[in-house]
């Protein structure tokens, strides 16, 4: 039985985004379960556009150059990636139904449910995580 990683995402910045798929990415390819659960600010980090676009956060600038240098993966690679590994991406219904988003304004291949969702995944999950 394989080990599994529950993730919620609810915030939406480039460092959120880096946190997030660093973890489920380095869980996914040791063999873990992965789920994220994306919800409120965190549905950027799926959204076709936003996800493409986060800003590096005011006053951290100096980081930009260490992530080329460290040849980490953009964003849009980090979340092919995770995709390829198989990590299950969960956009919350909730959330789209509030913010009047349907699920073409998010990439391809996310299902997207409520958190009764996201908990029978996360219900028996060996680690649990939220950013």
């Amino acid at each position: 039985m394989s080990r599994k990683v529950a993730i919620i995402a609810s915030n939406g910045g480039l460092f959120d985004a880096y946190k997030v798929y660093n973890i489920a990415t380095a869980a996914a390819a040791t063999d873990q379960e992965v789920a994220i659960f994306f919800t409120f600010e965190g549905l950027n980090l799926i959204h076709k556009e936003a996800y493409q676009q986060l800003q590096m956060p005011e006053g951290k600038e100096h980081f930009a150059e260490g992530f080329v240098q460290a040849n980490v993966p953009a964003i849009p690679e980090l979340v092919a990636m995770a995709q390829e590994l198989g990590v299950k991406f969960i956009g919350c219904q909730m959330t789209m139904d509030v913010m009047g988003l349907a699920k073409d304004a998010f990439i391809d291949g996310i299902e997207v449910g409520g958190a009764v969702t996201f908990l029978e995944f996360a219900k028996d999950a060996d680690v649990t995580l939220t950013f």
